[in-house]
């Protein structure tokens, strides 16, 4: 966790320098694909490791399941698994930028006006479906449902702080909401909010788990 946590603000601090992350998500392929390929191999290479990022989520999720298991174990256990389900979406909708969308942006370079049309489609439905709702929506589903069943785990097992069930409940809650950014603007200042709650409790999480093997 403290791992994804560190990369993930590195990952994405590169690509708001470089790419005008994420606010150029909501741009149209003629902007958006000729930056992408701009970023060149460094670009693409931190764009493949921004997508493998969720995968630290599956050994995450079963560092809980073990942790808690004494105190809440179904909790403990459905963490888990939406730990994987989030891993697993998040990964499709974060690969689609140095796989397909990378493909698309090098035949945007030499296509017509008439292909153009027809790749601005392809690029505006992936986007939606696998970044929007995939990769965003349900990832970011799971993995909130992993940090509330976390926090409802640790507020069962007496003797933990009661101060780490309820951040991991206050952190799932205001991820909850962050996760409608795509369908209203109301949530922006809160969606904002989560780019820097999640490594947070990520990182507070990952030293709690680190602690608590210590213990045993």
């Amino acid at each position: 966790m403290i791992l994804a946590a560190i990369l993930f603000i590195a990952a994405f601090s590169y690509l708001a320098a470089t790419f005008d992350y994420p606010e150029v998500l909501d741009r149209p392929a003629a902007d958006v694909l000729p930056r992408l390929i701009a970023l060149g191999t460094t670009g693409r290479a931190v764009w493949s490791l921004y997508a493998l990022i969720p995968l630290l989520l599956v050994p995450a999720g079963v560092g809980v399941a073990i942790a808690l298991r004494g105190a809440a174990a179904g909790a403990a256990r459905s963490a888990a698994a939406f730990a994987l389900v989030s891993a697993f979406c998040m990964v499709l909708g974060l690969a689609r930028w140095p796989g397909i969308q990378w493909e698309l942006g090098r035949a945007y370079a030499t296509a017509s006006m008439t292909e153009r049309a027809s790749l601005d489609a392809i690029f505006a439905g992936l986007n939606s479906y696998l970044g929007n709702f995939i990769g965003e929506f349900v990832g970011e589903l799971a993995l909130n449902l992993f940090f509330l069943l976390t926090g409802y785990a640790m507020l069962r097992a007496a003797e933990r702080p009661r101060w780490l069930g309820i951040g991991g409940v206050a952190a799932g809650l205001i991820g909850l909401v962050a996760m409608f950014r795509n369908v209203t603007p109301a949530v922006a200042a809160i969606a904002d909010a989560n780019n820097y709650v999640l490594p947070l409790w990520l990182i507070v999480l990952g030293v709690a788990l680190a602690r608590e093997r210590a213990r045993d």
